[in-house]
């Protein structure tokens, strides 16, 4: 399949891992990122992937065999959510820790009790420290080509670290949108065949990945990996560059002219600008044509980009804005929202900083509406409430 057509952004995942040709798919069923892996199962069945598909007992499984798969050299993915991400939290850190490459999507989903299927960041979130390189998807369009994208930065050999794209279940996963598919050569073009930096598994010539770490050695290889992670931001621009170029539009507002850690919407003149990630940035987007038409000068700042945090391009965006109402679908318990604290510790230095506050929305799967976004613009521009507030 190539060229525009209109589907779920589940398969828009599917098609963009058919084409990046994995080696190795591991992955066990979970709602809502089912569709993804049912239909790459259908791909290998059919004959239209050369790829080992294994059905593991867990979620647990699936990263692990990701793991092994990844440490012999060849391209890997999987897909999970919600308490399944929570189920691979101890071998994420693994995957990081031996610089492996692993591409993996996740649809978010509230993390349970209650049990709750419904989408909200918390389950992302939470592993936002564990060493992966995060992408958040607005679209389907964007859905396709992050996957594409991460890995080829996941696998630069500036990089070598694991990545994931996130997308918000169902509001997204089960949506049915414009998306362009690539041809094959294109792809093939833009992302080479997988061929790794270092010393893999291999039974000829027997060695140990991931070994103890001494005191006297491991603050250094955490070090290493975090710089590593850090610098990532420059070769995310330079593949997003090289995509842009290479790939331009073909659908009217589906993709971005040009991809970016941040997207600036009508921030130019912006006094109040909203700060949000994934699907609810449509909604939002919405709202600030139709404050524009008032006259208020209002814009949006979406992260694509979470880790690394594209500091220097949040607050080139954010300068000359006065006030900032960051909203977001995770909470750190006894504390604030995540992504709040990270923007307000930025401008920490600076000598004219906004007013940023925080708004909880759309936890476990409530709808943000219209009405939403436009009671916490007034409740910003009129300096009502509290510092944080929660949006129901």
């Amino acid at each position: 399949m190539e060229g525009k057509t209109i589907m779920e952004a589940s398969h828009a995942v599917s098609e963009a891992v058919k084409s990046v040709k994995p080696g190795v798919v591991a992955a066990y069923p979970i709602t809502p990122q089912t569709h993804i892996v049912e239909r790459i199962s259908e791909f290998i069945a059919n004959g239209e992937m050369d790829c080992e598909y294994i059905r593991v007992e867990s979620e647990f499984g699936a990263i692990s065999a990701c793991l092994g798969a990844s440490a012999t050299g060849v391209r890997t993915y999987t897909s999970t959510a919600a308490q399944g991400l929570a189920l691979m939290h101890e071998v994420l850190f693994i995957a990081s820790g031996m610089r492996l490459p692993i591409g993996m999507t996740v649809a978010n989903r509230a993390l349970s009790a209650p049990i709750n299927i419904w989408n909200d960041h918390q389950d992302s979130i939470s592993a936002r420290d564990c060493g992966w390189i995060q992408f958040y998807a607005e679209t389907a369009q964007e859905c396709y080509d992050l996957t594409i994208m991460q890995f080829r930065i996941s696998e630069d050999k500036r990089v070598l670290l694991p990545s994931m794209v996130c997308l918000d279940g169902f509001t997204l996963t089960h949506l049915y949108e414009p998306v362009y598919i690539l041809p094959q050569r294109k792809v093939d073009e833009f992302l080479p065949e997988y061929k790794p930096y270092h010393s893999i598994l291999d039974p000829e010539q027997p060695l140990t990945l991931g070994p103890i770490g001494f005191p006297s050695h491991y603050m250094e290889l955490r070090y290493s990996q975090v710089k590593a992670l850090d610098d990532s931001i420059n070769i995310i621009k330079e593949v997003f560059d090289e995509f842009s170029d290479s790939f331009p539009p073909e659908i009217e507002n589906s993709r971005p002219e040009r991809y970016y850690h941040v997207e600036d919407y009508k921030l130019d003149d912006a006094e109040i600008a909203f700060v949000a990630m994934g699907s609810v940035c449509g909604t939002i987007k919405v709202m600030v044509d139709r404050l524009r038409k008032k006259g208020e000068r209002v814009g949006l700042l979406k992260l694509i980009t979470y880790r690394p945090f594209p500091k220097n391009a949040i607050i080139d965006s954010l300068r000359g804005v006065k006030k900032v109402a960051v909203l977001e679908k995770a909470i750190s318990p006894g504390g604030n929202g995540p992504v709040f604290d990270e923007i307000r510790s930025l401008f920490y230095d600076e000598m004219e900083r906004p007013e940023i506050r925080d708004f909880i929305i759309g936890l476990g799967g409530r709808d943000v509406t219209f009405m939403h976004i436009k009671k916490i613009y007034d409740m910003v521009k009129n300096d009502k409430g509290e510092g944080l507030e929660w949006i129901f």
